[in-house]
């Protein structure tokens, strides 16, 4: 059941059997099968798991009982985590695969469309979460620029992003990757936007060495082309339980307890930032 009315604050949407749909359509960097591969791996994924328990744990301590905008959230891996821990929850996702999966996953707020073809008000959203989204825009610095002007004051913007150029493998040219990043250049870029930066830190350590070892340095050789074999893709996420996949797990338990404590990790292969639009005051 849809319970929010985007109409209020979106003017080229309209409803229909339960999904708000833009009245317009553009085109996004990501691969048609995208969203079903994901689906695939993401219940039993150690790297999904471990996102989706850090991510609430922000949420709750920087926009506690604010409306949370989920920006390309895929199949709702992250919106139903935050849905399920009692965070209100919009997704909005281009793919209609995507928000179908996520329709069966018992979303209840569901937009097929960007944030640009549905035409959002500006200073409208209290709360918007890019989960592995800006590395697909080919211009990241207007998107992040667009989501501030979207975001209220005070408004918060919750980003991840894959890290650091030397892991750059195939699977980032089959995803639509435009680049990969890292902490202190993504803060610098949202701090020249007029964001305030209320927390960094890096995820999943104890991958940076295997990322490398295993995709980076046989891309860079010529091997490794065969990113969409699914079996691969399943093995690397963990759905097999093996020795590594145990000791990864109890890094990221680790990883956990630290972020909970307001701690940070300095290194790893996904950057996580929580950034803030500055009240008028403030400027």
């Amino acid at each position: 059941m849809n319970n929010f009315d985007l109409s209020t604050i979106a003017d080229n949407v309209e409803l229909r059997d339960g999904i708000w749909f833009s009245k317009t359509k553009e085109v996004v960097s990501y691969p048609e099968d995208g969203s079903d591969l994901c689906l695939v791996v993401e219940d039993g994924s150690y790297w999904f798991q471990h996102r989706n328990k850090c991510i609430p744990e922000l949420v709750k301590r920087f926009s506690k009982n604010k409306i949370f905008f989920d920006i390309g959230g895929g199949n709702g891996n992250v919106a139903a985590c935050l849905q399920k821990a009692g965070i209100e929850t919009v997704l909005i996702e281009p793919s209609i695969q995507g928000i179908r999966n996520a329709k069966a996953r018992g979303l209840n707020n569901l937009v097929c469309s960007t944030l640009q073809d549905a035409s959002f008000e500006l200073n409208s959203i209290p709360a918007i979460g890019v989960f592995d989204v800006v590395e697909h825009i080919a211009d990241d610095n207007q998107f992040l620029k667009q989501m501030h002007d979207f975001l209220e004051p005070g408004g918060n913007l919750y980003i991840t992003v894959p890290a650091y150029n030397f892991l750059w493998a195939n699977e980032d040219d089959y995803s639509g990757h435009y680049r990969r990043y890292n902490i202190s250049k993504l803060k610098k870029q949202l701090l020249g936007l007029g964001y305030e930066i209320n927390y960094s830190s890096y995820l999943f350590a104890a991958l940076v060495l295997p990322v490398f070892l295993f995709r980076a340095l046989p891309s860079k050789l010529g091997f490794h082309k065969d990113v969409e074999n699914i079996e691969k893709y399943k093995s690397e996420h963990g759905n097999y339980e093996g020795f590594l996949t145990k000791i990864i797990k109890k890094t990221l338990s680790w990883e956990y307890k630290k972020i909970r404590k307001k701690s940070r990790i300095n290194f790893g292969t996904s950057c996580l930032i929580v950034a803030s639009k500055k009240h008028k005051s403030q400027k």
